[in-house]
This record gives C-alpha cells, sequence and structure tokens, in this order.
C-alpha cells in the first residue's frame, strides 16, 4: 500500500525543504518509488513542470532526489507575492487569480478538495510520498482554514514529524511550545521530532534532547548538525541567497529586488570559482569594480523599478554602464530595462505606466496571457546552444529587438543594445548549461567549470549521506502509512 510521512516545522525556514530532499534521496536508494508533496508554498521562486504549470523550485529540487520530472501535483497551491499584502494563486500549475491575504481565505474550502486530489493522484503512482509543511503548525490563528499543515495531514491521515531549527535559538521552547499550543486531536499526528541546523559538539545537547523527549513524549530521531554543502544546492527563498566569499575573478554583481523572482537563475555563476558573485542587499551601492551588473526576475516590475530607484541603483547603473560596464536583465529585468513598462488592467498593481531604465530601446505591455514554457535556444553572439524556460507576462517589442539575445527554433528573442554591452531575455535557467555558462563567462575572458547538474545531484547524495550518518532515518520513513 502507498504510504505517506510529513515533515512540519516549528517555523519558517527551519529547514524543511532540506529535510524532504534529504530523506526522498535516501528512499530512492533504497529503491523506493518515493515523490515529494507540498501542500501549499508561497514562493516566487518556481519551477516549469512538463505540462506548462509552475510549482515551487524546492519541490523541482525534491523531484530531482526522487529522480523524477516535476510534476503540477507536486505543489497544488502556489502563493506568489505580489505585493506585501496580495498574491498570486497557483492551483495545479495554473493562475487562478491574485487575491489579498485577507481574501485568500475564503478559496480554501475549495483549495483543500484540489490539494487532497493532487495528493491523491501521487500516491496513487508511487510507493511513498514525503510531504513538506508550510510555516508552523503553531500559528493555530490559521488552524480553521489550515490546508497546509495539520488542517491537510487531519484530511490526508498522514503522521507527522517536527523538526526544530536549533541555529536560531529556543529550539527546546520551540518544540515543547508548539505541543503546549496544539490542539490534542492534532498533536497526537505528530509521531516524533529531529533537532535540525547544529553547530558544534553534539553531546553538548544531549540533556536538552533527552528533556524534550520528556517533556514532549514523543520519540526523537536524532540531531542533524549543519550541512555546509547547502549553498550548492538551488534556493528557494530570498533570504537563503549567498554566495562564497571570493577575491579577485570576474565580478558580477546582481541586485536583489524587494520581488526578486527565480533568483535560483545565479547559482552556478556561484559555483565557478574564477567569479566573485555579489548579491546586492537595499541600501549598497554598486561596487565600482562590477564587470556585469545583473538585474534578475522580479514578480513586480513597475514595483521593483520603484524601489531600485529608492536605492539609488538607477544612478550606479548608468555609472557601471558609462564606465563601460556590461548589463544583463532576465525577465522582469529585462523589461525594466527598456523606456517604459505599461501595465493598463493592473495585472502587477495599480494600473498605470512607468518610465524604464532607457538602456534598451524596447517597451513592454503587461498581458493576461502567462507564458509558461521550457525552450531551447541558441545564443545569439557565440551560438552556444542552451536549454532555459519562460515564466511571465507582458510583451516587449522595440528597435533593440532586432539584434536578439537568442533565437528559440526560427524565433528572435530578447534583445540588445547597439554594442552588445546591455542584453535582455525573458529566458531563466540558462546559467545551469554548462556550454552557455561557459561561453559568457569567456567573454568575459575567463574560464567555466562544467558540471553544474552533475554537481547538484552528487550535493544531493552527500545529503542523502548527512542524514543517514546522524538521523534514524529508517526509523523515520517506518512512521509513513
Amino acid at each position: 500500500m502507498p504510504r505517506a510521512l510529513m515533515i512540519q516545522g516549528t517555523g519558517s525556514n527551519v529547514g524543511k525543504s532540506m529535510l524532504v530532499a534529504g530523506l526522498c534521496r535516501a528512499a530512492r536508494r533504497r529503491g523506493i518509488r518515493v515523490a515529494p508533496f507540498k501542500p501549499q508554498n508561497m514562493s516566487n521562486n518556481a519551477a516549469v513542470t512538463l505540462d506548462g504549470g509552475e510549482i515551487g523550485r524546492a519541490q523541482a529540487l525534491q523531484a530531482l532526489a526522487c529522480g523524477l520530472e516535476p510534476q503540477s501535483d507536486m505543489n497544488p497551491v502556489l502563493l506568489k507575492p505580489e505585493t506585501d499584502t496580495g498574491a498570486q494563486v497557483i492551483v495545479q500549475g495554473k493562475r487562478l487569480t491574485s487575491s489579498s491575504a485577507h481574501d485568500y481565505f475564503t478559496h480554501k474550502p475549495r483549495l483543500l478538495k484540489a490539494v487532497l486530489d493532487s495528493f491523491a493522484r501521487l500516491k496513487a503512482a508511487h510507493e511513498l510520498i514525503i510531504v513538506e509543511g508550510a510555516g508552523s503548525p503553531a500559528e493555530v490563528n490559521l488552524r480553521q482554514s489550515d490546508i497546509a499543515n495539520m488542517g491537510f495531514a487531519r484530511a490526508a491521515d498522514v503522521p507527522v514529524i517536527l523538526a526544530g531549527d536549533i541555529d536560531r535559538g529556543g529550539v527546546i521552547a520551540q518544540i515543547v511550545g508548539t505541543q503546549a499550543i496544539l490542539d490534542p486531536a492534532d498533536a497526537a499526528m505528530i509521531a516524533g521530532f529531529l533537532i535540525n541546523k547544529f553547530r558544534g559538539d553534539l553531546r553538548l545537547f544531549d540533556d536538552g534532547y533527552t528533556l524534550i523527549e520528556e517533556r514532549t513524549g514523543w520519540r526523537g530521531f536524532g540531531t542533524l548538525p549543519w550541512f555546509a554543502d547547502a549553498w550548492k544546492l538551488p534556493a528557494e527563498d530570498a533570504l537563503d541567497l549567498d554566495a562564497p566569499k571570493r577575491d579577485g575573478g570576474l565580478h558580477i554583481v546582481s541586485l536583489c529586488l524587494s520581488r526578486i523572482a527565480n533568483f535560483d537563475d545565479l547559482d552556478p555563476l556561484a559555483q565557478e570559482p574564477g567569479v566573485r558573485l555579489t548579491m546586492l542587499g537595499p541600501g549598497r551601492a554598486v561596487p565600482g569594480d562590477a564587470d556585469l551588473v545583473i538585474l534578475p526576475g522580479t514578480k513586480s516590475t513597475r514595483g521593483d523599478l520603484a524601489f531600485l530607484r529608492a536605492q539609488g541603483w538607477d544612478l550606479d547603473v548608468a555609472a557601471h554602464v558609462r564606465r563601460g560596464g556590461h548589463v544583463l536583465g532576465i525577465c522582469g529585468g529585462y523589461q525594466m530595462l527598456g523606456r517604459m513598462v505599461a501595465d493598463p488592467d493592473g495585472l502587477e498593481g495599480a494600473p498605470g505606466t512607468t518610465e524604464g531604465l532607457g538602456l534598451l530601446d524596447v517597451h513592454t505591455v503587461m498581458t493576461a496571457q502567462k507564458r509558461l514554457s521550457r525552450v531551447k535556444a541558441v545564443h545569439a553572439k557565440s551560438g552556444a546552444a542552451f536549454h532555459g524556460y519562460e515564466i511571465h507576462i507582458g510583451q516587449t517589442h522595440g528597435p533593440d529587438c532586432s539584434r536578439p539575445f537568442a533565437h528559440v527554433g526560427s524565433a528572435p528573442e530578447g534583445a540588445m543594445s547597439p554594442d552588445g554591452r546591455i542584453m535582455g531575455s525573458y529566458l531563466h535557467g540558462m546559467f545551469a548549461d554548462d556550454g552557455f555558462r561557459a561561453a559568457i563567462l569567456s567573454g568575459f575572458g575567463q574560464s567555466s567549470v562544467a558540471g553544474y547538474d552533475a554537481q547538484v545531484d552528487q550535493t544531493l547524495d552527500n545529503l542523502a549521506d548527512h542524514l543517514e550518518q546522524h538521523l534514524d532515518v529508517a526509523g523515520l520513513l517506518a512512521q509513513a502509512r
């Protein structure tokens, strides 16, 4: 009979996604037909599925850990924040609506049905489903309409393992406090706990670990030390954006926009020994020694144009161009480089038009039709073939489109300035292609280390080894039912 197990956390960012990915790989290596599932996710970092849908990037990574292609059913509800209080609602891979946080709760009863339908289809096709919760079950004020944690676990009868994050401190209170605040029927779903992100001598937490067992009556499945290679895996949360600190080399600077999206585009660059990648946060000036400035994707192009200007980055980028520097805009970043961005129907905020940076002679109009597809393309300048994907609204036209960044089949894609230093493209994921990445870096006189996909796969194996060494993985998987 197919079985399922759910990993919930005492809070956001406790490492649930990584734990599920590691357990998926560990189960696969045992010969189990396993698949990941997350009922509801909130992220602007999305992956395109073969059927033309979109799911959270973490579930795509977990699918890779299982040896599977990403499917829309793996993340049936995806919320993509557009403002501080509103998000686009994606259901089973397709856009349903844009909703305020308050109004979203009115959609939840029908969303639970979609969640359970997707879960049932996955469960019918696999021997084991490893489910990832969202946020924390201790948010009991949201329990009535919950579809992400205990609401799902109870509806689908899936046992729960509670993960606590010792790195942020207070892990004893995290776990004991969660039990104290949960409804007894919800607490009864929890089969045990584990501790994540430990640094230092594990023996120093023995007494704390025992205290949690005694106070909760829950079984402990181990304490997991910090996984040092986590940065080698695509990050889903912009808060996790990081890169090794290097001196010298090609200096690439990416602007961390307030609604940054699909930022895992940059992960392969961070792993190049000859590249110094700076993820530039708000309030910091673009360094004068930057060779390439990247404007990444965003869920709110006009909103992030305002954010960019508030940081003074428009002036910094203009100065960078005057110094002879290069600029690449990806998706929303490409739209920003043009002369204007029009959103007449208010698809990403209030209707209106915003002046762009004017570095490319193009203009963009937002349209309701969303482009979701995987593509094979050829880089116009180098002739390098590569794989990527599109996930955007809006159409961009103008004189600089006559100098395309790439070709998709026979169709031109993107745009370049007459001198070739300003580039824009709607294609995500291109730097993950070893050939394309090598071609781009070669243009800056920098060699590339091939094998990004192989490195990600090896890191998943290393993660599974890490879990096997420090957790009772066999005991965890045995809790599934």
